[in-house]
């Protein structure tokens, strides 16, 4: 290649490295997922996903929100967003995300993950498989420093099911024997938290196994 063609090409190459990771990061994905948001009057309702990227989402809503409101959504297998209403519409809202570019990190990862996973297969998937647990049981720890004996329902490195009468609030931080979480929802025997600090596979496994 001569010194003039290789002048030619380089611009170009440079242009798209900075042009297509944008495009991407805000690409809005479409996943169905279900969760509880909570609008600024701290009243909760349910809801569900429609699509997000890790600068928007929009959600479908049992009631009508303000533009410009102040909104924090708990979503099934992503976890906490919050932002500003921008736009709504029949059932619905969209929201623009308030989060630091870590944040919008792990969020663009976990919609990479989510979006993908039945593409790439059980080997992709495995990393957060959940596992059942056979009569297991721990302590529960409430942000109010009460604390709760609990069952293992079953754990992933990304979280776990507990068997509990306790009903934290949703976004409440617990200690999950030495475990830091986020309460993420509820079923019919307890609670979904999702784990803070990813536990070391190892120590999960003896622990849990």
């Amino acid at each position: 290649m001569s010194p003039s063609q290789a002048r030619t090409v380089k611009p170009t190459l440079r242009l798209d490295a900075r042009i297509v990771p944008d495009r991407r990061r805000h690409k809005r994905f479409s996943l169905p997922l279900l969760g509880r948001f909570m609008r600024a009057n701290k009243q909760e309702f349910p809801c569900r996903l429609n699509d997000i990227s890790p600068g928007g989402a929009s959600l479908m809503a049992p009631v009508d929100v303000e533009i410009g409101e102040r909104v924090v959504a708990y979503l099934d297998e992503i976890g906490g967003i919050e932002g500003e209403v921008v736009r709504v519409f029949d059932g619905g809202f969209a929201m623009e995300l308030r989060a630091s570019q870590h944040k919008r990190e792990k969020i663009a990862a976990l919609i990479t993950w989510l979006v993908n996973r039945e593409k790439l297969g059980a080997s992709f998937g495995r990393r957060h498989q959940r596992i059942a647990v056979l009569n297991k049981t721990s302590t529960l720890k409430l942000a109010d420093g009460s604390t709760a004996d609990c069952s293992v329902l079953d754990v992933s490195l990304s979280g776990a099911s507990i068997g509990t009468d306790a009903r934290p609030p949703i976004g409440d931080v617990v200690m999950f024997g030495k475990l830091r979480c986020k309460v993420m929802r509820y079923h019919d025997r307890g609670i979904g938290v999702q784990f803070l600090d990813i536990p070391d596979p190892e120590a999960l496994r003896r622990y849990f196994g």
